[in-house]
C-alpha cells in the first residue's frame, strides 16, 4: 500500500494544501470525501474562528481531514493546537516555522503530522523531531514560498536521497502529468493547492476561477523578495501594483500591510483585483477547466498510471534501439 495514504488514512496519495483565510469546510469535505485529504487552513484566524471551521468541517465529512497551521504566521497557537486535541483532528500540518516543540504532543494524541518544508536541510530536521510525512515545496507554488527559490524538479530527489518517512511533492503539480513526475523523482504522493481553486465545490469568486483558466505561463509573479517575504501571486492591478511599490522600496511592515489576508480574501473571496490579490502557482497555466474534486482526484489517479505506462513502454522502446 501506498505509504502516505497508509500514514493517512485516506484513499488517494493526494493533499490539499491549506490556502490560509480562504480555506473553508466545504472545499476540504468535499476533498476529504473524495478520498485524498482535504486541509483547513488556521491562517491568521482567531482560535474561536478555528474551532467553529474544524466543526463544520467534520459535520460535512467521516473521512480524514487535516489542519494547517502556519507556526510564524497564526496567532494563539496555544488555544489553537488545544481545539485540534479537543476534536481529535487526524492530520495536522505544519508550516512557515520550526514543528519541533509542537510535534511530540499531537502524536501523543493520535494525531499524524505533516512537515512542510523548502530545502533538504528542514527536511531532515523534521524527520528527525518525529514528523510522519514531508512535504516539500518547489517554489513554482503559490502563497508564502521558500526563500532558498528551489525549483520542485531540483527539490524532489534530493529530499528523497536524504529522509526514509514518505514524501510528498508540491508546487506546479496540477495535473496526470505532474503526479507521474513526481513519483518518478522519488515522492509517493502529491499537495495541490491552486488546482483545488478551480473545483465546483469551491467557493471562491468566480473571477478567481476565471483568471487561473485564461491564464498562462507568464501570469504570476513573485513579490517580497526585497523584504523576505516571497510571495507568489497572480498578476493583477493590485499585484503589480504592490511589485512596483517593491521596486521604490517598502518597509516589511508596509509589505505585511498589502499582504495581509483581508487583502487576500477581497481578491480570493470579492473578486476585487484592484483592492487585492488572488494566490497562484505556476500551474495556473495549465488549468483549463473546473470540475468537481471528486473528478479531478480521479482524472489525475488514472491518469498519472496511464502516463506513468506509457512512459514505461517508451523507456523499452529506447532499450531496443540498436
Amino acid at each position: 500500500m501506498n505509504r502516505v495514504c497508509k500514514q493517512l488514512g485516506i484513499s488517494y496519495p493526494v493533499i490539499q494544501g491549506g490556502m490560509g483565510n480562504a480555506s473553508n469546510a466545504p472545499l476540504t469535505a468535499a476533498i476529504s470525501n473524495a478520498g485524498a485529504l482535504g486541509t483547513i487552513g488556521v491562517g491568521t484566524r482567531s482560535p474561536s474562528e478555528v474551532e467553529t471551521l474544524i466543526a463544520e468541517t467534520a459535520s460535512k465529512t467521516e473521512k480524514p481531514f487535516a489542519v494547517n497551521v502556519p507556526l510564524t504566521v497564526a496567532s494563539n497557537l496555544k488555544e489553537i493546537f488545544e481545539h485540534i486535541i479537543k476534536y481529535r483532528v487526524p492530520v495536522v500540518s505544519l508550516s512557515a516555522g520550526n514543528p519541533a516543540p509542537y510535534i511530540s504532543r499531537l502524536r501523543a494524541h493520535g494525531t499524524k503530522v505533516i512537515c512542510v518544508v523548502g530545502s533538504v536541510y528542514h527536511a531532515k530536521k523534521a524527520e528527525d523531531a518525529g514528523a510522519d510525512v514531508i512535504v516539500a515545496e518547489g517554489y513554482e507554488a503559490a502563497g508564502l514560498n521558500s526563500p532558498f527559490e528551489t525549483t520542485t524538479m531540483t527539490l524532489i530527489p534530493q529530499v528523497a536521497d536524504a529522509i526514509n518517512i514518505p514524501l510528498v511533492a508540491a508546487g506546479g503539480i496540477g495535473d496526470e502529468r505532474g503526479m507521474a513526475a513526481a513519483m518518478v523523482l522519488g515522492a509517493e504522493g502529491v499537495q495541490l493547492g491552486t488546482r483545488f481553486i478551480s473545483v465546483k465545490e469551491a467557493p471562491f469568486h468566480l473571477r478567481y476561477k476565471e483568471a487561473l483558466i485564461k491564464a498562462g505561463d507568464r501570469d504570476t509573479l513573485v513579490v517580497g523578495r526585497s523584504v523576505g517575504r516571497i510571495r507568489r501571486v497572480m498578476r493583477t492591478p493590485y499585484s503589480e501594483k504592490l511589485l512596483s511599490r517593491e521596486e521604490k522600496g517598502i518597509t516589511l511592515a508596509e509589505f505585511n500591510e498589502e499582504t495581509a489576508e483581508d487583502r487576500h480574501l477581497a481578491g480570493a473571496m470579492d473578486g476585487d483585483f484592484e483592492k487585492g490579490y488572488i494566490n497562484s502557482g505556476q500551474v495556473a497555466g495549465l488549468i483549463k477547466n473546473v470540475p468537481s474534486a471528486s473528478e479531478l482526484i480521479q482524472s489525475i489517479m488514472e491518469g498519472a498510471s496511464l502516463t506513468l505506462q506509457d512512459q514505461s513502454e517508451k523507456t523499452a522502446q529506447w532499450q531496443n534501439v540498436k
